[in-house]
């Protein structure tokens, strides 16, 4: 009787790994069939993602996505996503592919299929009003700081400094909050702050603060397809820029400040065959 159960289970297991097999290698053979990569990216990331005056998406990340789309021979579709939305488009079926300055993060991981090898890395900072003088991050407890909605690090600055984080939709409402004093700073990645503290418009701000909690970058597909066709094409897709050197040349091409992340993966990648 025990023998016979453990076959049932046996084979209802196997026919459920059979079953799954082909959602792998359902994106891939879509993408090819139609002839267009659906890819998210963010839309208000200057210079990692934003529009143009045409109102064209470009940026470090669309150019990626262009390089994926040339690489299947297919063309390119951009969905604007933020960062409460990007996952829950891509399980939804909404975009095949999610480059979106997304962290890295073991939660993450559980889903949507987090590519390795990851891309990009960034760290915490503050884009704090001048009058704020900020030091340290302890001066931020008791004050009302911007942030993102979705964005992992608002709980543990929360925690840790006693920041009172009042999250945003997306950036343009979080800059507004800051112009208008709503808040003392904005807590986001320290990438999106560097092209703003050129630009005259942010004047009265300043980025003093020790970045933290970096963390690296990860393009994502489903989650069942990660281990799938789609997942391991990407996989390699990554491994072979990293390995050229394409992720430094974008990266200079939008005059990002160089990345001891892209460097090291470079080095990692450009000796294996």
């Amino acid at each position: 009787m025990l023998n016979r159960v453990i076959a049932v289970i046996y084979a209802a297991a196997l026919s459920a790994a059979f079953a799954a097999a082909p959602v792998a290698a359902q994106t891939l053979e879509k993408i090819k069939q139609r002839g267009v990569l659906v890819v998210g990216v963010k839309a208000d990331y200057k210079p990692f993602g934003f529009r143009d005056p045409s109102g064209a998406i470009v940026g470090f990340e669309p150019d990626m996505a262009a390089d994926v789309a040339k690489k299947l021979g297919v063309k390119l579709e951009l969905e604007p996503v933020v960062s409460s939305n990007r996952m829950q488009f891509l399980q939804q079926g909404k975009i095949d592919l999610m480059i979106a300055t997304m962290n890295d993060k073991p939660d993450r991981r559980k889903v949507v299929g987090i590519i390795d090898p990851l891309y990009y890395a960034s760290g915490v900072n503050v884009l704090g009003n001048k009058k704020a003088a900020l030091k340290n991050w302890e001066q931020l407890k008791g004050q009302k700081v911007c942030g993102i909605q979705g964005a992992w690090y608002n709980k543990p600055v929360a925690e840790k400094y006693g920041a009172d984080i009042v999250a945003f939709k997306g950036q343009t409402e979080a800059e507004t909050a800051l112009l208008q004093g709503n808040c003392i700073g904005w807590v986001y990645d320290d990438t999106a702050f560097a092209e703003r503290l050129a630009d005259p418009k942010w004047k009265d701000f300043e980025m003093t603060l020790p970045t933290i909690l970096e963390e690296p970058w990860g393009m994502a597909v489903k989650l069942e397809e990660r281990e799938g066709e789609w997942g391991k094409f990407m996989s390699k897709f990554i491994a072979d820029e990293h390995k050229s050197g394409r992720f430094i040349e974008l990266e200079k091409k939008w005059k990002i400040p160089a990345s001891a992340f892209l460097k090291k993966m470079h080095e990692e990648y450009k000796g294996k065959s």
